[in-house]
């Protein structure tokens, strides 16, 4: 028996993620450093399969490590889990590593 494979020009994710968006509008391709950083931060295990499905696992990591400029600090660890990195080789943890505290 064939296996066929579906490509859509969406991921299927839930609308209550991008409450505040147009979903049917949603440049998902262009809008991907939005789209992984939200699953990453607010989706469930069903979500991040499906990003990583969408995009390939090499270009949500290249994001994460590259280009997307914030992540909560439990998402950075769920990331660093999940992915096998280490915190210093994504550029949210970077950065707030660069940016000094208030100091109160």
């Amino acid at each position: 028996m064939e296996e066929r494979v579906v490509i859509t020009d969406k991921p299927d994710l839930p609308r209550r993620l991008f409450w505040e968006f147009r979903y049917d509008d949603i440049a998902w391709r262009q809008e991907y450093r939005t789209v992984i950083a939200r699953v990453i931060e607010r989706g469930t295990p069903n979500s991040w399969t499906e990003i990583i499905r969408f995009y390939g696992e090499a270009f949500v990591i290249n994001a994460l490590k590259n280009e997307i400029v914030f992540l909560a600090d439990y998402a950075i660890k769920d990331v660093c889990a999940y992915f096998q990195l280490r915190e210093e080789e994504l550029l949210c943890f970077r950065r707030k590593q660069s940016r000094p505290g208030h100091w109160i």
